[in-house]
């Protein structure tokens, strides 16, 4: 054997040995199954659910998403910028009365911004924003998910079950959007991520602890149910 081949065969085997040593590290860095399970709550099921079941891949998925946006520290909001934000989302709860499908799409547009302005990818880039937001708000990422897809599809053109699809989608999305402003919940991420500590599961009944903003979104109240 040649020492040309030989020189190939060694780097071949040094390239596949750090491979090796890398995937191992990052599971290690991640915890595992469990820990992404718990990170990512529902997020988790869907990434498995999307790989057909497979959780291998669901984690891998998982964990490049932890390895690209894991470190990414969310920018403050001003006071004024967060009652801007506050002022126009409950402009988008007025309109949905009126026009459902006008206000989903300026939901879609002001969760992309705000997240913009909180250091995540640009709204532009919806995908990686997503992707982004669920590493750091797993556990009501899906109403953006769900909002994005309704504004920009034909859903809730006409119809009852239409119209209560975009109202479910814009409850969902609530969460997130107070999430995103919440200037007490970013008091509580910079102390645990400067105690090295991962964010526990957010509440899920929407108030985070405050009160919670009028929505008027009942049945009764949107036109054409």
């Amino acid at each position: 054997m040649s020492t040309g081949v030989i020189i190939v065969l060694i780097v071949i085997a040094v390239a596949l040995v750090a491979v090796v040593i890398a995937r191992f590290l990052r599971a290690r860095g991640s915890g595992g199954g469990q820990s992404l399970k718990r990170r990512f709550g529902p997020e988790y099921d869907r990434a498995v659910a999307r790989h057909d079941g497979d959780t291998k891949a669901a984690e891998r998925e998982l964990e490049e998403r932890v390895e690209r946006h894991g470190s990414l520290r969310e920018q403050p909001l001003d006071p004024a910028a967060r009652e801007r934000y506050a002022v126009r989302w409950t402009a988008v709860q007025e309109q949905f009365v009126d026009s459902p499908r006008d206000a989903v799409v300026e939901a879609d547009r002001l969760l992309a911004e705000v997240a913009g302005a909180r250091g995540y990818p640009a709204g532009d880039h919806y995908e990686e924003q997503l992707s982004a937001l669920s590493v750091h708000h797993a556990h009501h990422v899906n109403g953006y998910r769900r909002v994005h897809l309704a504004a920009h599809s034909n859903v809730g053109a006409t119809g009852h079950a239409d119209t209560e699809e975009l109202r479910e989608s814009l409850v969902e999305a609530r969460a997130l959007f107070e999430n995103l402003t919440d200037s007490a919940r970013d008091g509580r991420a910079r102390m645990r991520k400067d105690a090295g500590e991962v964010a526990p599961a957010d509440r899920t009944d929407g108030s985070h602890g405050r009160a919670n903003a009028p929505w008027a979104l009942n049945r009764r109240h949107v036109k054409g149910s």
